[in-house]
């Protein structure tokens, strides 16, 4: 089991070499505050001077320790490479292959890199650096070190320096992959300590959690550590380890690491006998050492399945880069076939990507021509926009200065021809829809459909230039052809249509039913009505009683409208409004003309007969207007883009001269294939450390 550690350090070699943070790998988070100690420990557990000092905040970028244990084969072998002679030695992630065998230019290039990064006036910044040590005298360990917490921004810190700080150890300690070691300063409050406060909030239940008490030699006179120690005051479920630090008098002397572990052993030998041998630097390495390779045991099975993902991912994203182009004619040909078949796909249903959230390509021209347009002309009043008076007016003015026997057929081929007109603009206004509808196929298609075409911004752009004016060419055209459609229906009113004879007809019963009523009601009337169908009109044509005695037509209809005029004329005259006075001179066009009246029995009649013919007329106009002009766009438009889009493209694009500007690259397409296929790579490779792990038996 001790190489699970060794595995893990390979393993977070392989994604530094990609500087990706996808992978929370296991390693030891130490937290504590300003002066608890925390670089005391890790330089004790590295057993060299390696971390800068100072006063404040010293600590500014999390410093990610792996601790490598080499024994003396591997240390010849590595000397013999690199051509260096030491036992011990670092390595920076940054500085590549380059190696330290001096531990104070560790500490200086440690300097260099938080300024370099973090700058010089005490922020912080949360990009790691990374250092490898190897040494014959460490156990194999992965450690952070963190900035140490603080409540008071001091000198030129930022006003925010805790929460930022706060944050940072919160990203760290939160990965469930960590074991956190809490540093606390044995001459202070365990009950207020800031390191274990933050380790319950992401690890109630305390199962990754160590707490190391610090300067114990530094307690008051009369008091011990007992009792903390033990865990009475607060309990830690991994325990709680007792250490002594080098002063800062020690640190100044440059005392070593080895004898203040030596002098260490002998005062918790004299102060806590019955903890000696459960306290100590040597003994938390230890510890730490058992808890990492347990806590990798049971992290691995979560990490391989993570891995296989990520993996999958990535080599997805990998192929929706594309490889680099090496033939430009067939890469330019295969990509204008694959958007032209994607965006009749989409028009037919049959993409490869269907939309979710919304109607999209042929069924929202569908539901355009089915409910916006369809529910649109059905909305059209037939008989909207006219008034009474407009059709009376319309038949006066038919019928010229003479007085007219018969309402004239003119009236209402004028005016059924103004409602029909009004069919127009919600028919044009269909095309339009469904052209701005073919408009948005293209950037549907570039989104979900063909996303190569994103590697090449310029050739995208050619396309979506090329269909654009495609269906720029196809909306005049379809347009004109709606405008005929309403226009033949303008040329020519068929009064012989199977639909509005059948309306005529039954016209013709209601009012004959209704000249009965009245009949009936008066009796003198009836009378009045037999002789004049006996006599007749006196200046009737042959020609004339025989269009009268049709009951199928409309000409017969309206005649029959006429038997209450002569009524009508022996009535009570309504006099003219503000008639001249005696002796004056009269200006008949200065004569006010009311603006209403109440119509005679036989205008209402004849304006009745004439909606109701317009009416019927134009219901049948509309129901053709509403089947045609949908035939019309399919025809003219979607189904023309759909057939000729391919070769318009093809003759558009695909010339020899336009090969290297179309398939250049976006400028970060390059980069970005570069990066997913480094991590894939790095993916692959510690999925295969992994595979090496179970067939070793060591997991």
């Amino acid at each position: 089991m001790e190489a699970l550690i060794p595995v893990i350090n390979k393993l977070q070699d392989v994604f530094n070499t990609v500087g990706a943070d996808v992978i929370h790998l296991p390693q030891i988070v130490v937290v504590g505050t300003q002066s608890s100690g925390k670089s005391s420990v890790l330089e004790s557990l590295v057993g060299r001077d390696v971390l800068p000092r100072g006063t404040g905040i010293v600590t500014r970028r999390p410093l990610i320790f792996q601790l490598v244990h080499v024994d003396s084969e591997d240390r010849r072998k590595t000397n013999e490479e690199n051509g260096i002679d030491g036992e011990e030695w670092g390595k920076f992630l940054h500085t590549k292959n380059k190696i330290y065998t001096n531990f104070e230019e560790i500490r200086q290039e440690i300097e260099a890199e938080t300024e370099r990064m973090s700058g010089i006036n005490k922020g912080i910044s949360d990009e790691p650096i990374h250092l490898k040590v190897f040494s014959p005298n460490v156990v194999n360990l992965t450690l952070v070190d963190l900035p140490g917490i603080t409540k008071v921004p001091v000198g030129d810190q930022p006003k925010d320096i805790e929460i930022q700080i706060r944050e940072l150890i919160v990203k760290y300690i939160s990965n469930p992959n960590s074991i956190i070691l809490a540093v606390t300063a044995a001459n202070t409050d365990m009950a207020t300590s800031e390191a274990l406060k933050v380790a319950r909030e992401v690890d109630p239940d305390g199962r990754r959690t160590l707490a190391v008490v610090t300067k114990l030699d530094l307690m008051d006179a009369g008091t011990d550590a007992m009792d903390i120690l033990m865990g009475r005051v607060i309990p830690v479920k991994l325990g709680i380890i007792g250490v002594v630090n080098r002063s800062q008098l020690d640190i100044n002397m440059k005392k070593p690491v080895a004898d203040a572990i030596r002098d260490e052993y002998a005062f918790l030998q004299k102060k806590y006998p019955s903890l000696a041998n459960r306290s100590g630097t040597k003994y938390l390495a230890r510890t730490l050492n058992r808890l990492l390779m347990h806590h990798i045991r049971d992290c691995l099975p979560e990490l391989k399945t993570r891995i296989n993902v990520l993996a999958a991912q990535y080599q997805s994203l990998l192929n929706s880069y594309g490889e680099p182009v090496e033939d430009q004619s067939a890469t330019l040909l295969q990509l204008i076939t694959k958007f032209a078949a994607e965006y009749c796909h989409t028009i037919e249903g049959t993409a490869k990507y269907i939309e979710t959230a919304e109607l999209c390509g042929g069924a929202r021209i569908c539901y355009i021509f089915h409910e916006t347009f369809g529910r649109t002309l059905e909305s059209v009043d037939a008989l909207g926009g006219l008034t009474t008076i407009d059709v009376l007016t319309a038949i006066r003015n038919a019928t010229g200065p003479r007085p007219a026997l018969f309402v004239p057929e003119i009236s209402f081929e004028l005016l059924v021809k103004r409602q029909v007109k009004r069919l127009e603009e919600p028919s044009l206004r269909c095309v339009e829809l469904v052209h701005e509808e073919m408009q948005r196929i293209i950037q549907h298609c570039s989104n979900y459909s063909t996303q190569e075409l994103l590697r090449f911004p310029k050739l995208h752009d050619a396309i979506v230039e090329v269909v654009t004016c495609l269906l720029r060419k196809r909306l005049p055209v379809t347009n004109d052809m709606v405008h005929n459609l309403v226009a033949i229906e303008l040329a020519y009113i068929n009064t012989k249509h199977p639909d509005f004879a059948d309306a005529c007809g039954l016209m013709n019963h209601n009012i004959e039913e209704q000249r009965r009523n009245r009949m009936r009601d008066s009796p003198s009337s009836v009378l009045r009505d037999k002789q004049v169908a006996a006599v007749g009109p006196p200046s009737a044509s042959p020609s004339d009683q025989t269009d009268s005695g049709g009951m199928g037509t409309w000409r017969g209809m309206l005649k029959r409208g006429e038997d209450g005029a002569m009524g009508d004329r022996t009535g009570p005259q309504t006099p003219l409004l503000n008639s001249p006075q005696k002796g004056h001179a009269v200006n008949l066009l200065d004569v006010p003309v009311p603006v209403s009246r109440k119509l005679s029995a036989r205008e209402q009649r004849d304006c009745e007969v004439i909606e109701r013919l317009i009416k019927s007329y134009f219901l049948i106009v509309r129901k053709n207007i509403q089947d045609s002009v949908p035939k019309a766009v399919m025809h003219f438009l979607v189904n023309h883009v759909k057939d000729c889009l391919q070769s318009e493209l093809v003759g558009q694009l695909y010339k020899s001269v336009l090969l290297d500007d179309l398939l250049t690259e976006s400028e970060d397409m390059a980069q970005r294939r570069n990066e997913a296929a480094d991590m894939l790579k790095a993916l692959q490779k510690a999925s295969q450390v992994i595979a090496e792990i179970r067939e070793t038996h060591l997991w």
